[in-house]
């Protein structure tokens, strides 16, 4: 494979902008191999969002390639590369169709790629994101990446195998949003690479990344079909989404609208997910829009939560966008020991709480190890 070039040209908000990140060469020969069995002399492979070309850097030249970029100097770098593709230097999500990229409606279309993903309603980098990408009403959301996906079915895609978030699919409120794009395809190898290999992206907090095959089938996939879906990591780590309890089972996770405290009550900070729990603070005393009354007949479910966070190192990186995760009868067994650890930490609760004072902060960490090594097998369990 030719050496693949990372966007050099770009100041690092631009990059945030573009999602114009270098994508290591391994990946790119996983994308090829996974649509290899579903090419034929009709097929047409593209990249909507190509960067510098870096995906058809195998030199493969027996079908038709095309790519396009939004970014101009990307575009002619990838033309003096890549002298075989026809490359096409437009806004991928604005006035979608087959046509502004000269493919025909009786080709076989197989999209691939690394798309960017732009999540204009996240904190991270909020301060550099922009949002004024043109992007056609029926494919628009919150973040590029879901537009691109939604862009490939509007393009019809046959095959589809590109990277994303796998946010987008086990966040039911993100699949909601790609219904347009669920309805028409089915996702049949689902593969889970680290952020953290990505050169310049998220230094502080890895998340998964899909690799995802998807094929056009009538029947879609509905949220039930990712449930049951057995996710595989590069070191042949499998797991379901069926496979947990999430903790929102319990509690909420999100604030009630208009609530207002009261003097003695308890305030816990929004979870998102296991990630944002790591960033995110926990037991609060102030009260604004992002904290939680916490029900205090299920202040127990809030220290679990408080008590995961200290923890969370012995989660890998692959659960990182999951709900915060619970086995309900093995945290009975324990829960003591998470009480212990809590408020060892935040005595305040100990006005509203009463437990064993004679255990002791190293036998709860213990404990409390032991429980994460039990409800997260010793497949998935770091040590």
């Amino acid at each position: 494979m030719q050496q693949l070039l990372n966007q050099n040209h770009l100041q690092h908000s631009q990059k945030i902008n573009l999602g114009a990140f270098y994508t290591p060469c391994q990946y790119v020969e996983i994308v090829w191999s996974l649509i290899a069995p579903f090419l034929n002399k009709n097929s047409v492979i593209f990249d909507s969002s190509c960067g510098y070309g870096n995906f058809f850097a195998n030199n493969i030249k027996q079908y038709s390639l095309k790519a396009n970029d939004i970014d101009a100097t990307a575009v002619e770098i990838a033309k003096n590369n890549f002298s075989h593709l026809e490359i096409f230097n437009k806004n991928a999500l604005d006035n979608v169709s087959r046509e502004q990229f000269n493919i025909s409606n009786n080709q076989h279309l197989v999209i691939i790629g690394n798309p960017p993903y732009n999540d204009t309603t996240s904190i991270i980098r909020n301060n550099i994101k922009q949002h004024n990408l043109t992007i056609d009403n029926n494919i628009k959301t919150r973040d590029y990446g879901m537009s691109f996906l939604l862009s490939y079915a509007k393009l019809n895609a046959d095959v589809i195998c590109v990277l994303h978030p796998l946010s987008y699919l086990i966040k039911k409120s993100n699949f909601n949003l790609l219904k347009n794009f669920t309805n028409n395809y089915q996702l049949i190898n689902g593969t889970i690479i680290d952020s953290s290999t990505f050169k310049e992206t998220s230094k502080n907090i890895s998340f998964p990344i899909l690799i995802g095959l998807y094929v056009q089938n009538k029947n879609g996939m509905n949220y039930e079909y990712i449930k049951n879906f057995a996710f595989k990591t590069l070191d042949n780590k499998i797991f379901k989404l069926n496979q947990f309890d999430f903790i929102s089972n319990y509690i909420n996770k999100y604030p009630l609208k208009n609530s207002s405290p009261n003097k003695d009550d308890i305030l816990f900070w929004t979870m998102r997910d296991i990630n944002a729990l790591k960033r995110n603070k926990t037991f609060v005393k102030n009260f604004c829009y992002n904290t939680i009354i916490v029900d205090k007949k299920k202040l127990d479910y809030y220290i679990y939560v408080d008590a995961f966070k200290q923890f969370s190192n012995l989660v890998p990186y692959y659960f990182g966008n999951l709900d915060v995760f619970i086995d309900h009868q093995y945290f009975q067994e324990y829960k003591k020991f998470f009480l212990t650890e809590c408020l060892a930490r935040n005595n305040f609760l100990q006005n509203f709480i009463n437990t064993d004072t004679n255990i002791s902060k190293p036998e709860a960490t213990k404990k409390i190890q032991q429980y994460f090594e039990q409800i997260i097998k010793n497949q998935h369990y770091v040590y």
